[in-house]
């Protein structure tokens, strides 16, 4: 059985590496903040002080970060991934990141004899602790089926998109979709509330008809609660926007749809909900009642 890595150990990352400790696999795992790590340290993995050790170590290294810039650290750094791990070595980056950088880790992997996968996922927190994560993979066939029963032990629905960066180009198609959705959830939502409905009971009709999603089915009802803990950080999603609008413009693409909902997130992140979830979009509209 090989050995796996993880570097990433928060509100998503610590619930996909459990799943590989329950699996059975041996876990070295790093992370900026050893508290997060608590709970999988705990069940038997084994911490590291440093990303160039847990590299050392492992035969398959997984990494779920928040920004690019910890990707370029945690791949390109002194101490990293790329000039520490062991040749033959699978390095998978589920982080969700810009697409240029996933071509340029396969291509400096390639020539210190590693292969690389890009596999942003979505779920959020529920899908990291139900084991459904959506896994989108970009890079070299090989190292994708390889990489197959790995990804089957945290995720569902796994599809080869293509070269390195696929994978990340298809999460931009992913957070676009999203951006637009959500705005769409809130609105439903204040709309029942200003009409006199039960929002909930609006959910029970709407949800199972042609608006259904996953936005509408998980996180419409922790709007309604009131509850903004993070499954996904608003700073996270920012961060993805902006990625998915630069690209957009780089390939001549106009998204007023995506650029509408980066605006209202950065009023948001003005507000300091930087570090609340996603369907804390609700309060724009509250703060205007």
């Amino acid at each position: 059985m090989k050995t796996i890595g993880f570097i990433g150990t928060g509100v998503m990352g610590r619930s996909m590496a459990m799943h590989f400790i329950d699996a059975g696999y041996t876990l070295h795992i790093f992370n900026r903040t050893k508290e997060k790590a608590a709970e999988l340290l705990e069940k038997g993995a084994i911490w590291h002080d440093h990303v160039a050790d847990v590299a050392k170590e492992s035969d398959i290294i997984m990494t779920m970060v928040g920004f690019p810039s910890d990707v370029e650290t945690i791949y390109f750094g002194k101490d990293g991934l790329i000039n520490h791990a062991k040749p033959g070595s699978l390095l998978i980056d589920f982080t969700t990141s810009k697409p240029d950088l996933a071509e340029r880790i396969e291509h400096e992997a390639f020539k210190h004899q590693l292969k690389s996968l890009d596999a942003p996922v979505s779920g959020g927190d529920i899908g990291a602790k139900n084991k459904t994560l959506t896994i989108m993979v970009g890079g070299d066939k090989a190292a994708f089926e390889e990489a197959h029963e790995y990804l089957n032990i945290i995720g569902q629905n796994i599809v080869h998109q293509g070269t390195s960066g696929a994978g990340q180009h298809t999460k931009m198609c992913n957070q676009i979709t999203i951006a637009s959705n959500m705005i769409g959830v809130s609105e439903a939502i204040m709309y029942a509330k200003k009409a006199g409905l039960d929002p909930e009971r609006v959910l029970e009709s709407i949800s199972a008809g042609a608006a259904g999603s996953w936005s509408l089915n998980n996180l419409a009802p922790r709007m309604i609660r009131h509850d903004d803990e993070p499954g996904f950080y608003i700073k996270h999603f920012i961060k993805d926007m902006r990625i998915a609008y630069e690209s957009a413009q780089a390939m001549g693409l106009d998204t007023p749809g995506l650029a509408l909902a980066l605006s209202m997130y950065d009023t948001l992140a003005e507000q300091g909900l930087s570090d609340k979830g996603t369907q804390a979009l609700i309060n724009y509209y509250q703060s205007f009642e």
